[in-house]
């Protein structure tokens, strides 16, 4: 790989920039990459309770914006997710028959929703007899919300509700600020539930144990003990919780119960069988994989109910769509010839959807072609074909690849692509809208960026599709998992329940040729004439700020020819010398320098805007007056009341790697400082070096770091119970088949 024009002379480097810390110690080993972003929300997570303004303080406008419209519609379809797991009886059940420990611990759960009382020996010694669980009835599929519904947006706490928690707060010793955040989470009488349970201080995002345990003590007093069973539980939802910011949708119950001895509970199977008894938490059995002997091992795992149902939702419907015969338009004459006049795996990609209802494709950026041929044939053939990717960026970059590749169409000019984004789509503020029974009025959805679907979104997804709809994922098995819990897209290709199409179309050129090694696990020099690839090696995190700063308004532009508005800087995390908020910093003061008299924003700042957690809109400052903050994101506009600023607008001329999935740009300065090697995987370098188009930089401080980390550092695990999900359900499909 090239190396830039007058380097410094490489010396031995130092990194005094810490990134932001990664998960408490103590807590349960988390999966996924971690880029120090708290996954993809504006705030930094971890900041404790003295970090940022109150999101939900009541002071919002009268009027009904974009991620509020959003959030209700995820809200609402929730709510009808939640009504169809209460129309069942007991747990979905999976895997092998259990004893002991395992039986007693699903016994609890089953006799807690049933409304029984719970099994006093959960945690006793293996031959307790297990309650038989009820009869499962056969799952209803209810519509799918209608837009009027998801405008419906929930009031804010009252006043007096904020009061009261505020001066609960106060006697506590702990941030006022954080009243109304906790009126929204404990709802009506949240004074008189956090003066019996202190340790519901908790429930809101950013408190850590050790400041909730002092709050409990100033207003418990002698009472408060490491002891107390509020504790317990409390802190069992919130390692739960802390799992799920890690990817995790459950967590094996002994893992969980070491992790709560390393918070100094003294009885940590007490803990959680008060916490499952409470109805706070719930556990399944799951048989992951046949041993060599052919026998099914069965452990138990512990999650929150919310991904609980979204798993259980989202396996349901994928069967559904395995087991539908998908909706014809057109003879299969007309499927074949539109496969005949393709080549290669897009006439597969055409084959696989003309059969069936579910169709995995996988293959880097080159490959989105197939879908976009995929998308033009099945509109000539009369379908209701829609896509929808991740971001703004990547719908708009698929929609001009659409553009290009199909001609006009209609005698009204070219018409609008039929490309929205999923968050868009859920939200009915993109896309085909919805039909009377509240489904989605679409025949195909091609989803781009499936990798970054998490487990919810999916479910809401896959729910609102009509019956005999097809759905094709589709994306690059190799970038970052989502920022949410779950890993939809690498559980489904790991199950093998439905046709995948791998494309055979490369990435072109240097950067298709680095990006591609790096997804094998290789790190090697590529021939680039036209500088495509260039390497910038630093001795420590200033040089690496100062180098950046000086690729980005001087050396891209100049020698490459992009322009500074098509040049992004990806960098591991937040924190640290090197990290998103220097490098801003710097690159403000460079390239857009002002008082920052709006929340440390000026008109021209190029920001990012986080709406909801893992979400990351990029855009630019426009204008600040009473009503907020004016933004223009992919030229939609956005006005963001004043109280959410700081907890969500970042200045955006860097981005972590998280951030900038689902993105492309002509040009990428990649920056590794000398403390990044713990921040860095394959599927992270993968991602950050695969969002350059044209052009690639790497700010290198990290030595042998980062071929260590394309060789040896794949992505960390996650749990999910989708996979076991998805197996029952096709074994359940299969034997009735056969009795049939």
């Amino acid at each position: 790989m090239e190396h830039a024009v007058s380097e410094p002379e490489t010396t031995e480097h130092s990194g005094p920039g810490n990134p932001d810390p990664g998960p408490e110690p103590g807590a349960p080993r988390t999966g996924g990459t971690t880029d120090g972003e708290g996954r993809g929300g504006a705030a930094e997570s971890g900041d404790g309770p003295t970090a940022g303004p109150d999101a939900a303080d009541g002071t919002g406008t009268a009027g009904l914006s974009e991620a509020e419209a959003e959030l209700a519609a995820q809200r609402v379809e929730r709510e009808r997710i939640e009504q169809r797991k209460a129309a069942r009886r007991g747990p979905i059940e999976s895997g092998g028959r259990l004893s002991g420990k395992a039986a007693d611990l699903l016994a609890a759960v089953r006799a807690v929703e049933s409304g029984r009382a719970p099994a006093a020996g959960v945690f006793a010694e293996p031959g307790a007899e297990a309650v038989p669980p009820p009869p499962v009835p056969e799952p209803v599929r209810r519509p799918a919300p209608g837009l009027a519904e998801a405008a419906a947006v929930p009031a804010a706490p009252a006043p007096e509700t904020i009061g009261s928690v505020r001066r609960v707060l106060g006697e506590g010793g702990a941030p006022e600020t954080l009243a109304p955040r906790i009126a929204a989470a404990l709802g009506e009488g949240a004074e008189e539930r956090l003066r019996a349970d202190p340790w519901q201080l908790l429930r809101v995002r950013g408190v850590r144990p050790e400041q909730a345990d002092g709050f409990a003590r100033a207003l418990l007093g002698t009472e408060c003990g490491p002891d107390d069973e509020r504790r317990g539980r409390a802190l069992t939802v919130w390692l739960l919780e802390q799992a799920a910011l890690a990817g995790h949708t459950a967590l094996g119950a002994p893992e969980l119960t070491a992790a709560l001895a390393q918070r100094a509970v003294p009885d940590p199977e007490a803990a959680l069988h008060g916490t499952l008894a409470e109805g706070e938490a719930l556990a399944f059995q799951d048989a992951p994989a046949t041993d060599e002997e052919g026998e099914r091992p069965v452990r138990v795992l512990v999650g929150l109910e919310r991904y609980a149902l979204a798993e259980e939702s989202l396996a349901d419907g994928l069967a559904r769509l395995i087991g539908s015969v998908p909706r014809q338009s057109g003879s299969s004459e007309d499927w074949e010839r539109a496969a005949a006049s393709a080549r290669g795996s897009a006439a597969e990609l055409l084959r696989a959807v003309a059969g069936h209802g579910l169709v995995l494709h996988t293959g880097g950026e080159a490959s989105r072609a197939e879908p976009a041929r995929l998308l033009g044939e099945a509109r000539r053939l009369g379908l209701r074909a829609w896509a929808a990717a991740h971001g703004p960026l990547g719908r708009d970059g698929f929609a001009e690849l659409l553009r290009r590749s199909q001609e006009a169409d209609g005698p009204s000019g070219t018409p609008a692509p039929p490309v929205a984004t999923v968050a868009g789509l859920l939200s009915g503020a993109e896309g085909p809208g919805r039909e009377d029974d509240g489904s989605l009025a679409l025949d195909l959805l091609v989803v781009l960026d499936a990798p970054q679907l998490d487990v919810e979104s999916a479910a809401l997804l896959v729910e609102s599709l009509p019956d005999g709809a097809r759905l094709v994922l589709a994306g690059d098995p190799g970038v970052l998992w989502s920022a949410g819990p779950g890993r939809v897209f690498a559980d489904l290709l790991a199950a093998r329940v439905c046709p995948c199409v791998a494309s055979r179309v490369p990435d072109p050129g240097p950067l298709g040729e680095l990006v591609s090694g790096i997804g094998a696990g290789e790190l090697s020099e590529v021939a680039a004439p036209g500088r495509e690839v260039v390497i910038v090696p630093v001795r420590d995190a200033g040089e690496a700020v100062h180098r950046t700063v000086q690729l980005v308004a001087d050396s891209v532009p100049r020698a490459i020819g992009v322009p500074v508005e098509q040049t992004t800087v990806i960098t591991p995390g937040h924190g640290g010398a090197a990290g998103t908020r220097a490098l801003n910093a710097a690159l403000k003061a460079r390239l857009n320098p002002g008082p920052g008299r709006f929340g440390g924003f000026d008109p021209g700042d190029r920001i990012a805007y986080s709406p909801a957690p893992g979400r990351t809109l990029p855009g630019h400052v426009v204008k600040a007056d009473a009503e907020g903050l004016h933004l223009s994101c992919s030229g939609a506009p956005v006005v963001v009341p004043r109280e959410l600023v700081e907890t969500q607008v970042r200045h955006g001329w860097a981005l972590t790697a998280h951030q900038a999935v689902g993105g492309r740009w002509p040009a990428v300065v990649v920056v590794l400082p000398g403390d990044a090697a713990r921040a860095l995987s394959r599927p992270w370098v993968y991602t950050a070096f695969g969002r350059a188009s044209r052009h690639l930089s790497v700010v290198h401080g990290a030595e042998q770091a980062l071929p260590r980390a394309v060789a040896e550092v794949p992505a960390e695990p996650r749990t999910t119970r989708l996979p076991d999900l998805l197996r029952t359900q096709t074994q359940a499909a299969e034997e009735e088949r056969a009795a049939g």
